[in-house]
């Protein structure tokens, strides 16, 4: 018989786009499907929306709460979850038909604890695929724990996202997302990561991670900066089970303390008396040691690094010109981004 595979969907203010989210997901070429649809209290017709879908496949099961954020809706899903495997999905999101069949051969294969696939990000008229980490030729990568760990820390091949991947339910059942943050996977993925043996990638692109038009700028909040607290909570966790890993991680801190501080200045409004960029000073100054060795091997980061610490103006005029000259193609733009028409 088939494993049964649980899909868990935190459902809010997504009435224009659940309806390709669910279909995709009721479309599956692999049917064993067990599908959470958690309506964390949503304002709009969402939760009569499902409902309906609840009345046309016995394979859907639906959860009505009270808004409590995406963290506490995945936990409420994961309650409820009865499969051998468990995946995650964003209800503005979408997954091919094939996904689930080819991430279940490949986990029975290989006998892996987590299968991750590629992924576009989706925007209304076109994808963009990520080809300086993935090549959709390639054959799938097999990491054990200590290199799936690096991996995740780096962030690049290994994303801490939760959505795009499948897990086997018995390592994410006791582990709840941390509730009342933004950028909750960051608090949560090592946790799960540390207890994987085999790590599967395959790099056919089989989810769809649909990019809104809101800028970061326009919407940002020093609530943003919770993806720094989850940052160094893992890097507490990292001083416990992987010592070798601290360097990378202060990297990026460094690297995600730097952006912030830069989007803190353009919002300072929403930053009365500079606390939060003056709580960024403060830790690149207390730890300026371990950031500077972290940075060796990185000479713009080092130069940036270099430049905060005379004065973080100095930094942001950096980024500026360096913005400048690739706008003005005297250096060249990142590669690796291929755009597809849909």
């Amino acid at each position: 018989m088939l494993n049964k595979v649980s899909i868990v969907v935190p459902i809010y203010k997504v009435e224009k786009y659940i309806h390709k989210c669910v279909d995709s997901i009721l479309n599956q070429t692999y049917s064993n499907l067990e599908i959470i649809l958690v309506d964390d209290g949503s304002p709009d017709k969402c939760g009569e929306i499902i409902d309906e879908y609840l009345k046309k496949d016995n394979r859907i099961k639906v959860v009505h709460k009270e808004n409590g954020g995406l963290s506490d809706a995945r936990n409420i899903g994961v309650q409820s979850i009865t499969g051998e495997y468990t995946l995650f999905v964003d209800s503005d999101d979408w997954i091919e038909n094939k996904m689930i069949e080819e991430m279940i051969k490949i986990s029975q294969c290989y006998k892996a604890d987590v299968v991750q696939s590629a992924f576009y990000y989706a925007y209304e008229d076109y994808l963009v695929f990520d080809r300086r980490n993935d090549s959709k030729e390639a054959f799938p990568e097999i990491l054990d724990n200590p290199t799936l760990m690096h991996e995740l820390v780096v962030n690049q091949r290994v994303k801490n996202f939760a959505w795009g991947k499948l897990y086997k339910s018995e390592i994410i059942k006791d582990i709840p997302f941390e509730k009342g943050v933004l950028f909750e996977d960051v608090f949560w993925a090592h946790k799960i990561m540390h207890r994987v043996s085999t790590y599967v990638i395959i790099h056919q692109p089989l989810y769809y991670y649909y990019q809104r038009s809101n800028s970061i700028v326009a919407t940002y909040t020093p609530r943003n900066l919770d993806i720094i607290k989850g940052l160094k909570q893992r890097h507490t966790f990292l001083e416990e089970y992987y010592e070798d890993l601290l360097g990378e991680s202060y990297k990026v801190i460094l690297r995600t303390s730097l952006i912030h501080y830069h989007l803190l200045f353009i919002n300072r409004k929403k930053d009365k008396g500079g606390l939060y960029k003056k709580e960024i000073q403060s830790y690149i100054k207390n730890h300026g040691k371990e950031l500077m060795k972290s940075v060796e091997d990185d000479q713009q980061l080092r130069y940036q690094l270099f430049l905060f610490r005379i004065h973080p103006s100095l930094n942001m005029l950096f980024l500026l010109i360096r913005k400048l000259l690739r706008m003005i193609k005297i250096i060249p733009q990142p590669l690796g981004l291929e755009r597809v028409n849909r």
